[in-house]
């Protein structure tokens, strides 16, 4: 391991989605953007909708709309049912996405939270397509 790297692991209720050494991370939390580097201090945390970008020998970006976070020991374990490598996202699929955000979107019953977390969504699907 380079001495300015650290593990990290996504993992879904089904499998192992990717383990990797990073020099950093960067994760879209309900705090914001926030990048991860070697001994940053712990840190458990939730994710939103957004893009996890991760710096290493190759560069690697996948998309989520939730999940947790834990970094610990130089180990940052993302935990989520929802990511997807940008690279296998289909330009067809993401059309179909962001049209079914727009309509969740337009109901007046969600509540503030989902329109919050649909926002988040919507507008990352735009900026990948």
């Amino acid at each position: 391991m380079k001495t300015d790297n650290f593990v990290v692991e996504i993992i879904s209720p089904t499998q192992s989605i990717l383990k990797v050494e990073a020099s950093e991370v960067v994760l879209p939390s309900f705090e914001g953007e926030m990048g991860i580097l070697k001994d940053h201090i712990p840190i458990i945390t939730f994710l939103r909708p957004g893009l996890i970008k991760i710096s290493s020998e190759k560069d690697k970006e996948f998309f989520v709309e939730d999940g947790t976070v834990e970094f610990t020991n130089n180990n940052l374990l993302i935990l989520t049912s929802t990511a997807k490598e940008l690279s296998d996202l289909k330009k067809g699929e993401l059309g179909t996405l962001i049209s079914e955000v727009e309509e969740k979107i337009k109901n007046e019953t969600i509540t503030d939270k989902d329109k919050y977390l649909l926002s988040y969504k919507l507008e990352t699907l735009k900026n990948i397509n």
